[in-house]
Formats: C-alpha cells, sequence, structure tokens
C-alpha cells in the first residue's frame, strides 16, 4: 500500500463533475477522457466537491473537506476517496455547497491558502451548517494562533 490517499474525478458533460476545489496534490493519473486519480500526502487537508445533474437539473451537490490519512490509520469511508479520509466538513445541498465555496474564496482573499486552515475551524463550519447557523470568520489573528499552537504541539 502506498500511504497515499486516491481520490477519482469524473467529469462527464452535463451530468457529473467531481473536482478538488483546494489541496496539493503528489500524483496525478488520467484514467480515460472523463477519469482521473489523483493523491495526497498523510496529514494533507484538500476539499472535495461533488456534482451530479440529470435532464431536469442538479439532483445533488455537496462539499467535503477532507485529511488524507496514513496507511493502515483510522478513517471515514467516502465515495470516490481510497482508503477514506478524517471528515473535518461535509455540506449538502447547492446553496451550502455555494457558502462553503464563498468561505474558502473569502479566507484565500485574506492571503491563508486553505490548505493551511486550522482543522478545528472546517469541524467549526460543518457543526454551525448542522445547527443552521452561520459558522464564525476565519481571521487573520486565529490564524497566527493555530500557527503557534501548531508550532508547540507534538
Amino acid at each position: 500500500m502506498s500511504g497515499l490517499t486516491h481520490v477519482e474525478l469524473i467529469w462527464l458533460k452535463k451530468r457529473i463533475e467531481n473536482y478538488i476545489r483546494f489541496g496539493k496534490t503528489v500524483e496525478n493519473r488520467n484514467v480515460d477522457r472523463s477519469r482521473r486519480v489523483v493523491a495526497f500526502e498523510a496529514g494533507s487537508i484538500f476539499a472535495f466537491v461533488r456534482w451530479t445533474a440529470n435532464d431536469f437539473g442538479t439532483v445533488a451537490s455537496r462539499i467535503d473537506i477532507l485529511r488524507a490519512v496514513g496507511a493502515s490509520k483510522r478513517c471515514s469511508t467516502v465515495a470516490y476517496v481510497r482508503p477514506g479520509a478524517d471528515i473535518l466538513l461535509t455540506v449538502i445541498g447547492w446553496p451550502n455547497v455555494e457558502r462553503v465555496l464563498q468561505i474558502i474564496d473569502t479566507t484565500e482573499a485574506l492571503g491563508i491558502d486553505p490548505i493551511d486552515v486550522a482543522p478545528e475551524y472546517w469541524r467549526h463550519v460543518h457543526s454551525r451548517f448542522a445547527a443552521r447557523e452561520s459558522p464564525r470568520a476565519y481571521t487573520l489573528q486565529r490564524h497566527e494562533a493555530w500557527l503557534l499552537r501548531r508550532r508547540i504541539e507534538p
């Protein structure tokens, strides 16, 4: 086993679109014209967006922010992700997905790469969406505190 987390990305025009919104891939392999597989190192954080439609419009949309796991580590099962991942955030339904994408855009506008955001923040966003509340903004001060804490924790 490679110790990497593999994600299958699919694109079928006007039907299915699975893509990575952010994350640092270490492998990228084309399977065919509509599929490819990317891989992430253990511990890296990435956003996986899935969208499906039929003749009548959007059927399903969701975004998962995941942390890649190492070989033989406990993880949750996520469709198209092998062996699985640590789920930091899951949001279903286009209005909620769009709000999470806006949060990611806002974080990037601060000059912060979303892969470096504190994992606890993504869990906070998930919990607030589950409670139908608005999440707190991720600020530069919050990010600096996370970077300091990460430096002193083993």
